[in-house]
């Protein structure tokens, strides 16, 4: 385990936090308040940090003294260090910094410009939670004497140990995947697959007990004897030839279709619901029609009450006479 450390291996937050091309000193604090709140709920994985691409943000956690892990990349500057005070949600924090430039990977660049900056926070959260960001940085010249010089010994080894919680009242608890066990290092297919078998040949079981049943209450009504009550939750088939696991499972699933029922009933019962009443319900015919009426007989008497007018009009000015739009069409040019 200490050599596999010495070569690179650490404890990782599992989730990824993003590509960042440039990240301040405020937002790396909020970053790593943020994860250690959520790594009390979140176990992290073993693995490596090989050749991280430009922009790349992890969350280590480094225990105690331990130094940082190989992350693949040559550098020919020594790393800096430096504290910054921030403020975040009005309380006061204090980060360490370190800063190192002109890394390079060799074989593949052609020119040092990486830049790594690991950020902790020392007062006012976890010191051995440790964020990671790699960006890109002054270029400069490759020393001919690093240029093919491998920065760790490839291939890394392979680790299968569980993920485990690194803080929190969980501290030190295994998460071990699904098949797998206390004794650990079982690869996840093969978990499984024994998991999938395990399921299938309870189903069967189970099938096979409900057939059996079937047949003995067919033969007690055959014979006219009443059947004994069946207790579901006592039963010794049960109990004998399939395990708790399988029966909750048949339980939930029938369960769920009679919820299912049930909920169906609830969301297409409006297909039977009354016909709804017409828009034009909420208008009054009667009251239409008697307003249609005073409105034809205000009409009509401003008609009579215009031709009245008009001979008198006439006999005073003939111009007034025509007063028709057919003699406005000639004067107008479309």
């Amino acid at each position: 385990m200490q050599q596999l450390q010495a070569e690179g291996l650490c404890l990782r937050f599992p989730e990824s936090l993003g590509m960042h091309r440039e990240l301040t000193i405020d937002n790396a604090a909020v970053l790593l308040i943020r994860g250690t709140q959520h790594a009390l709920n979140v176990p992290f994985n073993w693995g490596y940090v090989d050749k991280p691409q430009e922009g790349q943000t992890l969350l280590l956690f480094i225990p105690g003294q331990s130094p940082f892990p190989n992350d693949g990349i040559r550098y020919q500057e020594p790393e800096t260090k430096y504290t910054v005070s921030v403020n975040i949600a009005g309380q006061p924090r204090e980060l360490e910094v370190h800063e190192v430039k002109y890394g390079f990977i060799p074989g593949a660049d052609a020119g040092a410009f990486r830049q790594r900056r690991r950020y902790r926070i020392t007062k006012g959260g976890h010191p051995q939670m440790i964020l990671v960001h790699y960006s890109r940085g002054p270029l400069t010249q490759i020393a001919p004497a690093l240029m093919n010089q491998p920065a760790r010994s490839y291939p890394l080894r392979i680790f299968n140990e569980p993920a485990v919680y690194v803080i929190g009242e969980k501290a030190g608890q295994k998460v071990f995947p699904p098949g797998g066990g206390p004794q650990g290092g079982m690869p996840m297919g093969m978990g499984f697959n024994s998991q999938q078998a395990m399921v299938a040949q309870q189903n069967s079981n189970m099938a096979m007990l409900e057939r059996r049943r079937e047949q003995e209450q067919r033969a007690r009504a055959g014979s006219n004897a009443r059947p004994p009550r069946v207790d579901e939750e006592d039963s010794g088939d049960e109990n004998d030839t399939i395990s708790t696991r399988a029966l909750s499972l048949t339980r939930y699933r029938r369960n769920h279709d009679i919820m299912a029922e049930v909920f169906t009933h609830a969301a297409y019962s409006q297909k039977n619901a009354p016909t709804p009443p017409s828009p034009f319900s909420i208008f009054n015919k009667a009251e239409l029609e008697a307003q249609t009426e005073k409105l034809k007989a205000e009409i009509e008497a401003l008609q009579a009450r215009g031709a009245e007018r008009k001979p008198t009009r006439s006999a005073k000015d003939p111009a007034f006479g025509d007063v028709s739009m057919e003699s406005f069409g000639e004067g107008i040019t479309v």
